[in-house]
């Protein structure tokens, strides 16, 4: 996942990218209006994290250019402004989501994965080897069979087969099948994982547990 990360304030960019590159995010940073609207007329990026007061032209400036160009780009406004006239006229200009300062970690890392996940297509199906989800249907299938989940399960094996054959940690697995407020403990995560490998058995493939560091689905070896 690209991200542009455009913030003035060197020690706040700093910060910012470190949490999202702890997420897995490619960060580019930029603490100016003006090289923001340059780099994103030359490059492919899956979402903006714009500050508004900016040096060059102000975020503001910079949706209002991006949507003249037909670019669709998700586009997250975060600013000390937290006046309703500042978030009004973020989102008439073309802006998708509005975080105000100071804000919570896992909160503008859920946020920026909820908008590319709206902007991108969503596939009908996720299939490795005998295992396949029909995301319309929310129906799991190994070798053909049903196989039935509860919701949770449901959540972790997408997210699980979405990042196949890279290790992901139990708190990268909560942040992404949890609503925003909602809690459950990492122990829950093995619980589920527990129950996942039990239920496709069969289908060639394995959940890895990577000590210290979570869980990788891969195809199995056996």
């Amino acid at each position: 996942m690209h991200v542009l990360l455009v913030e003035d304030d060197a020690v706040l960019a700093d910060g910012i990218s470190r949490i999202l590159k702890g997420y897995g995010m490619v960060v580019d940073v930029t603490s100016n209006g003006s090289e923001a609207d340059a780099i994103l007329k030359r490059s492919e990026l899956a979402v903006v994290v714009l500050d508004i007061g900016l040096p060059g032209i102000d975020g503001f400036e910079v949706v209002r250019r991006l949507r003249a160009r037909g670019s669709n780009v998700p586009v997250l406004l975060l600013t000390a402004r937290d006046a309703v006239e500042d978030r009004v006229r973020g989102l008439e200009l073309g802006a998708d989501d509005y975080l105000v300062k100071p804000f919570a970690a896992p909160e503008l890392a859920a946020r920026i994965r909820a908008l590319v996940r709206r902007s991108s297509p969503r596939p009908a199906e996720l299939q490795m080897m005998g295992l396949s989800l029909d995301m319309h249907a929310k129906r799991a299938r190994v070798n053909g069979n049903v196989v039935e989940l509860s919701a949770r399960e449901w959540a972790v094996l997408e997210y699980l087969l979405q990042q196949a054959s890279r290790v992901v940690s139990k708190e990268q697995i909560l942040d992404a099948i949890l609503p925003w407020g909602e809690e459950i403990t990492l122990n829950a995560v093995e619980v589920y994982v527990s129950r996942i490998r039990i239920k496709i058995a069969g289908a060639g493939i394995a959940i890895r547990t990577i000590r210290g560091f979570g869980y990788m689905l891969e195809a199995s070896k056996e």
